[in-house]
C-alpha cells in the first residue's frame, strides 16, 4: 500500500537560488513564472522574496527585457497580433508600462506585412465556396491570433470581393 502522505523533499534557499539562476539563464522569465516555480518547490514566502530579490539584483530577472523578448518572439515566430500578445503578457502580470514598451519592438510596416501574408496564406487554405462563410472563417482565424478587428475587416474586404 502506498503512503498517503508522500515525503516532501526539502530544498535549501541556496539550492533553490542556484536552480532559479539556471532556470532564468536558460530562457527569459518573468517574476510570475519564477514565483510559481518556487511555490511548486514548497518555498516559504520569505525565501521566495529573498530569491527573487537576488535574481533581480544579479540581472537574471528583468520584466522589461522579458516583455520585449516575448513580444518579438510571439510576433516573429507565431505571427500573433498585438491583442494576443498584450493578453498573454497581462496573464503573466507584466505592468502596463512594460507591455507598452514591448509593443514598440514590433515595427508597423512589418506588422501590416505579416497580417497580409498570414491572411493570404490562410485564405488559400479555406475551401469554402460561400463568400460570407469564407470571410467569417478568415476573420475568426485572424481574431483568434490577436489581430485588431479593424485591421482584420479591412484586410478581408481587400482580399475577398
Amino acid at each position: 500500500m502506498s503512503n498517503p502522505f508522500p515525503k516532501k523533499s526539502f530544498v535549501s534557499v541556496t539550492e533553490a537560488t542556484k536552480k532559479m539562476e539556471h532556470y532564468c539563464a536558460y530562457q527569459e522569465r518573468c517574476h510570475y513564472e519564477v514565483v510559481e516555480k518556487l511555490k511548486g518547490m514548497n518555498m516559504i514566502p520569505e525565501a521566495i522574496d529573498q530569491i527573487v530579490g537576488h535574481l533581480i539584483q544579479e540581472n537574471y530577472l528583468n520584466e522589461e527585457r522579458f516583455a520585449k523578448s516575448y513580444a518579438r518572439g510571439k510576433f516573429n515566430i507565431k505571427k500573433w497580433g498585438r491583442n494576443r500578445i498584450v493578453r498573454e503578457l497581462q496573464l503573466r502580470q507584466i505592468s502596463a508600462f512594460n507591455i507598452k514598451s514591448a509593443l514598440k519592438e514590433i515595427q508597423e510596416v512589418d506588422y501590416l506585412d505579416t497580417l497580409d501574408e498570414l491572411a493570404q496564406k490562410r485564405l488559400e487554405q479555406i475551401k469554402e465556396t460561400n463568400i460570407q462563410k469564407r470571410k467569417k472563417k478568415l476573420a475568426d482565424y485572424l481574431l483568434y491570433r490577436g489581430w485588431e478587428s479593424h485591421l482584420v475587416f479591412d484586410k478581408i474586404n481587400d482580399l475577398i470581393k
